[in-house]
Order: C-alpha cells, then structure tokens, then sequence
C-alpha cells in the first residue's frame, strides 16, 4: 500500500512569499493580566492565547475523503474530522464518535452506536452520514479504497472489480444513532483503520450542495472534528478554530491553529528562530546544527524505511549465501548516525521499530530482533561460500537510487563500504527520477533499487502484505507459498496472540530464512517544536500529528 507520504508533491511556496503572511508566535504570548473581583482581590494569571503556528511541507491535495489524498490532506482531516475511532498517544484506536461497539460471535457483524455529536453548522451527525460517506468512497474507487478491502467489509471486492454496485457496500444505518457493519471475513485490524480519515461521515446535503467544489475551499468544508476551517490560501497557508459544536469541544485548548507552506528547511528555521512559527517540519541536520542539544529539537524515527531489492533475474542473487553476505556486511550503524545523522536508525527487519504492540505490551521490533544483523567477519565468510557456488569471483551489480539528497548520500556510502569488505564487489550506481525508480521496479528493469515503504495503518501487515506472490508493491518476484498461506490465514485470525504470532514468523521467513531483501534503514524526522506546545501527539504512523489535546502552556 502507497503511504500518504509517497503522494505527489505540489508547488511549494517559500520563506519570501511567507514573509507576508500574518505570523504571530504563540511562544511570545506568555504575558498575564491581573483583574479585581467583587472582594477586590487578584484574580489567577491567565494563560497564554491559545494560538498555535506550524508549517507543513505542502498544500493540502483535497479536504475530500473519498478522494485522492496526500500526507498534508490526511493531517488536516484528521483535525476537522472524526469517525468512530480517533487515535490515541500509544498510536492505538480509541472510541471517538462511537459510543459503544459490539461484534457478533463470528466476528461478521459490527454494530456501532453513536453518541450525540453536531456537524459544524448544527447538524446532528448519524449513522446515515457513516453509511453515505463510505458508499461515495465506494464510489468513487480510487486508491484508498484498499482500506476497505483491508478492513474486510463485505462485497468491496467485487465493488472495485464492477461486479456489484457501491449501495451494496457491508454498511447500514439500522436509525440515526445505529450503524451496522457487515465484514466477509473477521478483521483484527477493524478498529486501527476506522481510525482512519476514509472511515468519517458525509453530511450528503452539504456535499451535494458544494458540488465539484466540495473539498476544495475553506467554505465547502464541513467539520465534525475538533476544528473547523476559517481560511485557505491555496499554496500559502489556512487556518483552522475551535469548533464549538464538537461532541468534546470541552478538550479542546487550542482557539486557534495557523499552517503556513514552506518547503525549505532554511526557510522553516528561519521563521522558529524568529519566533513567527511554534513548530517546523521538512529539516535536514545541517537546518538544525544549532539546536543540537536544545529541549526544542525532537529526533524522532518515523514508520517510513529504506530497503534495496535484489532482482533474482540477476544470476548471483539467486545465491543465498551472495543475498545475505551483502546484507550483513552493511555498515547500518555509521550511515545512519554519521552520514545522515537525521534521526534515522538501522533496520535489521522490515517492520520498524516503536511500531506496533504485541498483546504482552512489545513493539513487533523489540519481540522479533534484528534478523538480519551479523559481523563482517561472517559476512565475508558468506560471501566466499556463495561466490565458490556460483564459480565466480567478482560481482558487479548496478544499484538504482532516486534523485535525492539522502539516497545519493546512501548509495555513494554503500558503494565505498561494501567495495572493502567484500572483495570482488563492484557497486555500479545509477541516478534516476523517483518516478522512474518506481517505473523499473515495477518492470523488474533493474538489479538492485534502494526502495522506500511507508506504513498507512499500525499493523505489521502494512509491510508484510506487499511481499504476497504477484502483489503489485512486491516488485522483486519474490513468491513463497507457504508465506502466502501463512498471511491469508493472519488475516482471518481472531486470537491476538495467534495472530501476532504469525506475524513474527512471516517476517522471519522473509529476512531469516529467505534472505529475500535487503533491510537497511528506518527515516528519521527532524522536529523543532517549542517547549511551551504540550499535548501535541506525534504519531508514528498513518497520521502524523493530532492537534486535539494541544495546548500552550
């Protein structure tokens, strides 16, 4: 599955155009006013304006849910919008619009009920907006519909293959406050994706009413979330407030969010050192020298990681013992911490790390360990070994890498450091488009690619899925049988320990036993935030952020 953060970019607007905009940091309204009461004595100290500034790396692509969205639409939808289940600190489903859930014995029937919640203009939300919302996204078939397909609700398959209609969609309306889910198979992950923003409510009068505009402008949006939006400068900036009819309004701290669009790191530094932004996002190592150290700075690893496929038409990666050697024999340790030195870390598997909670309360990284990890010494041993099986003495693959700065860093480091250690090594590097990277995986036009996958949900599978036979993510024609039958059956099981189980063990067989790939490195994320923004959740995966509990302190 594509993550929100492969979308495609749109124009970026930098620090010269912002300066214009009406900047006001929420660090400096720190200043509190002393009033009398009726006995003449001193009132508490009020606390500072509730008004956050922070910048996104984009425009928002669409405020539509059954549309196709980027990263910076799925964060923004996540403040204006809420469905039955909201995302908490731990990156877990939460109840949020539904008051109650109950599933039938065999896990097929989903019954929701709603608690009492408003649109922003005072319309009740019910359980009509849920079962018009998911049909248009039915309808409408773009590319997140997959999340249904995930979710199991019954007959989306055959909706996106044209076989039945999008009314014929596994969701009813039972009355206004009910909401019934029919699944065709049982879904552990039900509640993780419903979380979310494909999974919201529809107010269908307001969208028919807005028409092809519906998601396109402040005023053709309509909130059910924490936040409504006040204004959008295309390419600029918007703003959101306080909604005053959200259900728990009561929680919201925040009276005022301004984004402003900047794309560059330099830019974005810029506008914290001068107090104009609380938060800056899209930063390289060289932005933020000076802050190292600073209680301002978060390194934070995101579920966004880096990987190289080896293609088996290429007669030497059809060793075993050549695949692992090369994986081994890479220096994860001073890529990440000295030639990117962005908050990156070293991947020994394909699920990352702080990701994922097993039923005894581990992250699937910590339960499963580093599968692919070994010393040079071993490595080397490997690579003699697989080199005497296929009777020769030198390799020289080409690896194709996109055109960005951390994988031209990347690829120029591995070449070096694997060219030493594993005698005979020859690295060939080709610099191409991203496009065209994705273009020639696709083709099996290639002999290694350093390749990137981003997590859309928290469940391992978001990265176990892709390496199914004849998958359109897998690009490496890699096919197991015995995998495939061991996910198909993950996806059906009920028992969390069962199931988590069978995870550990398919990635296990992709990296251990297969030695299918080559795991490398986990993105890291650059953060300034100021000290006095408390309650902002950074998430880990899906949705990056959630404004609902932040406050100024």
């Amino acid at each position: 599955m594509k993550s929100f953060l492969g979308s495609i970019m749109a124009l970026v607007i930098g620090f010269t155009v912002l300066t214009g905009c009406n900047f006001g940091s929420s660090g400096k309204n720190t200043s509190s006013t002393s009033t009398s009461n009726e006995t003449g004595s001193s009132a508490a100290p009020t606390l500072p304006k509730q008004i956050l500034n922070m910048i996104e790396g984009d425009e928002i692509s669409t405020l539509d849910t059954a549309k196709d969205m980027n990263a910076i639409s799925a964060n923004a939808m996540n403040s204006l919008y809420e469905g039955l289940f909201r995302y908490n600190d731990k990156d877990q489903p939460e109840l949020a619009l539904a008051e109650k859930h109950e599933a039938s014995e065999d896990g097929l029937t989903h019954t929701f009920t709603l608690r009492d919640a408003k649109w922003s203009n005072g319309d009740p939300v019910t359980a009509h907006d849920f079962e018009y919302g998911w049909k248009r996204v039915a309808k409408e078939n773009g590319p997140y519909i997959s999340l249904f397909e995930l979710a199991a609700l019954l007959n989306v398959t055959k909706i996106m293959n044209g076989e039945m209609k999008p009314d014929d969609l596994g969701v009813k309306a039972i009355d206004d406050k009910t909401l019934e889910v029919k699944l065709s198979a049982p879904s552990p992950m039900l509640e993780m994706l419903m979380a979310l923003p494909i999974f919201a409510p529809q107010n269908e009068k307001f969208v028919t009413q807005a028409g092809e505009k519906y998601g396109l402008e402040y005023d053709k949006v309509l909130s059910n979330g924490p936040f409504v939006m006040t204004e959008w400068k295309h390419n600029q900036s918007w703003q959101y407030k306080k909604n005053e009819q959200y259900w728990d309004a009561e929680h919201v701290k925040l009276e005022e969010v301004n984004v402003f669009v900047v794309k560059e790191g330099s830019a974005a530094v810029n506008l914290f050192e001068t107090e104009k932004v609380d938060r800056a996002v899209y930063l390289s190592p060289s932005d933020v020298a000076g802050y190292e150290g600073s209680e301002h700075l978060i390194k934070m690893a995101t579920t966004s990681n880096s990987f190289i496929r080896l293609n088996p038409d290429f007669a030497p990666f059809k060793n075993e013992n050549i695949r692992r050697a090369i994986s081994m024999a890479m220096d994860r340790e001073s890529l990440t911490s000295i030639i990117l030195n962005d908050g990156t870390i070293p991947s020994y598997g394909i699920v990352p790390a702080h990701f994922s909670l097993s039923p005894d309360n581990k992250y699937f990284r910590e339960a499963n360990g580093e599968l692919s990890k070994g010393t040079k010494e071993e490595a080397q041993a490997l690579w003699q070994k697989g080199l005497a099986e296929i009777g020769q003495t030198k390799v020289e693959p080409t690896l194709i890498f996109s055109d960005e700065d951390w994988s031209k860093k990347t690829a120029e480091f591995l070449k070096a450091q694997l060219e030493k250690d594993l005698p005979g090594f020859t690295l060939k590097l080709e610099t191409v488009p991203f496009d065209q990277r994705i273009t020639r995986e696709k083709a099996f036009d290639y002999e290694m690619t350093l390749s990137t996958w981003g997590a859309d949900y928290n469940d391992p599978t978001a990265f176990l899925d892709m390496w199914v036979t004849g998958r359109a993510a897998n690009r490496m024609k890699y096919s197991n049988p015995a995998y495939d039958e061991l996910l198909a059956k993950s996806n059906v099981e009920t028992d969390p320990k069962k199931r988590y189980d069978m995870l550990l063990e398919l990635e296990k067989m992709l990296i251990k036993d297969d030695a299918a790939f080559v795991p490398l490195m986990q993105f890291g994320n650059l953060i300034l935030k100021r000290s006095n923004v408390k309650g902002m959740i950074e998430h880990y995966s899906g949705i990056e952020y959630s404004l609902k509990w932040a406050y100024i302190e």
